[in-house]
């Protein structure tokens, strides 16, 4: 079985990347791919076999349609098959219909799929919902890139009018490769009343020039308009954070990396 294809942006090593994925199609039986995706889409082998969103090739052989967010909880159809997952996200829909249609090249029905995935209930880290205090909702989610962070503010917005989203950036030279990345990204993603607050760049140890501060990125992010905080000590956002939630707001806090990050999770649920 061949790769899922979703290449999620064009960067610098773009050209390379698209050099690796033929290699790797050329030594696949099958191959499917996300139509949905300009780059991906370049490399189909049989648009049967394909996926797409939201109807934008209609000769992909699975096309998800009407896709809802009710809560933390999406639907979606796929050739009139309705589909529901307890997870939250556009992005989610695009993670099932990928499956589905690898599932289909394996003799899996959508009948099945569906009966399936209704049961599935995500994976550690990946918009966890840790529970509601004081009518607050806390999510957990292990999103580190650009994109990811983008995917994971959207898929909390359809549950609240305001979403406060932490995050915890991993690596000084990531973060400077990919800094017009997360400023574009993230502000693009926030709404006029939701918040991005960012604690100091993980360091994992090693040898590595810190000339750069998620603090710069907070920066980047107020000159866009959007409401950025940075409060290097992460020990001290929930203190500082407090004020800026009311009942029916969702705190999502995002980072990777760090193994720590589970236990902080668990201590600002704990004592919001």
């Amino acid at each position: 079985m061949g790769l899922l294809l979703n290449i999620e942006k064009d960067h610098k090593e773009l050209d390379e990347l698209m050099l690796v994925f033929e290699t790797f199609k050329k030594n696949s039986e099958s191959f499917i791919v996300n139509q949905s995706n300009e780059h991906s889409k370049k490399l189909s082998v049989e648009l049967t076999k394909d996926f797409e969103m939201e109807g934008e090739n209609s000769d992909a052989g699975f096309s998800a349609t009407n896709f809802q967010q009710k809560g933390f909880n999406i639907s979606f159809d796929i050739s009139k098959q309705h589909f529901e997952l307890q997870i939250a996200g556009k992005h989610n829909m695009e993670n099932a219909v990928a499956a589905v249609a690898a599932a289909s090249q394996a003799g899996i029905s959508l009948i099945t799929a569906s009966e399936a995935l209704k049961h599935y209930e995500g994976i550690y880290r990946r918009c966890q919902v840790l529970g509601q205090k004081r009518g607050i909702w806390v999510v957990d989610d292990f999103a580190h890139n650009p994109v990811k962070c983008a995917a994971a503010i959207r898929s909390c917005q359809p549950v609240s009018e305001k979403v406060l989203a932490w995050f915890q950036p991993h690596g000084y030279t990531p973060t400077k490769f990919l800094r017009a990345d997360f400023v574009k990204e993230i502000s693009e993603a926030l709404r006029p009343e939701d918040e991005i607050w960012m604690s100091e760049i993980f360091y994992a140890g090693g040898t590595t020039t810190k000339d750069i501060s998620a603090n710069d990125l907070i920066e980047d992010i107020k000159q866009t308009g959007k409401q950025a905080v940075f409060v290097a000590d992460r020990n001290d956002f929930l203190e500082k954070a407090q004020s800026h939630l009311k009942e029916g707001n969702v705190l999502l806090l995002m980072g990777a990396r760090d193994p720590s990050l589970e236990q902080f999770s668990k201590i600002i649920f704990e004592n919001l």
